[in-house]
């Protein structure tokens, strides 16, 4: 029988059951930590989304650090994942000074199924919102610092302008939000892709579909729709490129 025979006379669920125990399979080989939630599915920490667990979390917590945050400090973590950063700053936060939000609800699970409990955390007074539409105001909080990390990489103009907007609204006024972004820095790809590459491998961006790349003057046109004002910082030693900006009052 021929593979595209079975694959036609075989229902999408088993299909679907089949790839997910091979990649259960690869991750075991792989000695990536694999997790099953409570939801059925299966969470491989470090793999995917969190990828560079260490380092990119790492990186973050310590950029954000030297550029001034605190432990008394209210921390807003955009697009926070399974805690790949966030360990790190609840660790090192005041009780119940740490909040994320995250539109995927099977990091969010694994965040709390598996990284909470898994670093010691369970003590923690820690606050995660499950939504897609950069409502801050649920936490009813003022916010010192944000942190949008490789989040605006992910979004359409108008999607970054609603976070913008939304933000405005949650920022003290000496409050700043860190964010990054795959610079087309002289506007030559408009219409088409852009390569970056950095040690270890290579990766692509588009004009027109994730991952996006900007100018960074499109930042400051959308800060201008907003009572936020945002300066270029540019360099900040991240593995795959992404340049660093800081919105600010």
């Amino acid at each position: 029988m021929s593979m595209k025979i079975l694959k036609a006379i075989t229902p999408p669920i088993i299909i679907d059951y089949y790839k997910k125990l091979n990649e259960w399979s690869e991750c075991k080989k792989a000695c990536i930590p694999t997790y099953r939630l409570s939801s059925g599915d299966i969470y491989w920490s470090g793999k995917g989304v969190g990828e560079m667990w260490e380092e990119i979390g790492r990186l973050q917590f310590e950029y954000l650090v030297k550029n001034g945050l605190l432990p008394r400090h209210t921390f807003l973590d955009i697009g926070c994942g399974s805690l790949r950063g966030g360990i790190k700053f609840i660790n090192y936060l005041e009780n119940g000074n740490y909040y994320g939000i995250e539109k995927e609800s099977l990091l969010l699970k694994a965040a709390i199924e598996v990284e909470i409990p898994r670093y010691g955390l369970l003590e923690k007074k820690i606050s995660l919102e499950n939504r897609d539409d950069f409502d801050f105001s649920v936490f009813n909080t003022q916010f010192d610092f944000a942190l949008a990390q490789s989040v605006f990489t992910h979004l359409t103009w108008n999607k970054i302008l609603k976070c913008l907007v939304n933000l405005s609204k949650v920022l003290k006024t000496d409050g700043v939000c860190f964010a990054t972004f795959f610079e087309d820095k002289d506007g030559s790809y408009k219409v088409k892709p852009m390569i970056h590459t950095y040690p270890g491998g290579k990766g692509t961006s588009y004009p027109d579909e994730d991952p996006y790349h900007y100018e960074f003057d499109f930042f400051v046109e959308l800060a201008k729709r907003t009572s936020l004002k945002v300066e270029y910082i540019g360099e900040w030693n991240h593995p795959r490129g992404q340049m660093m900006m800081v919105f600010k009052k």
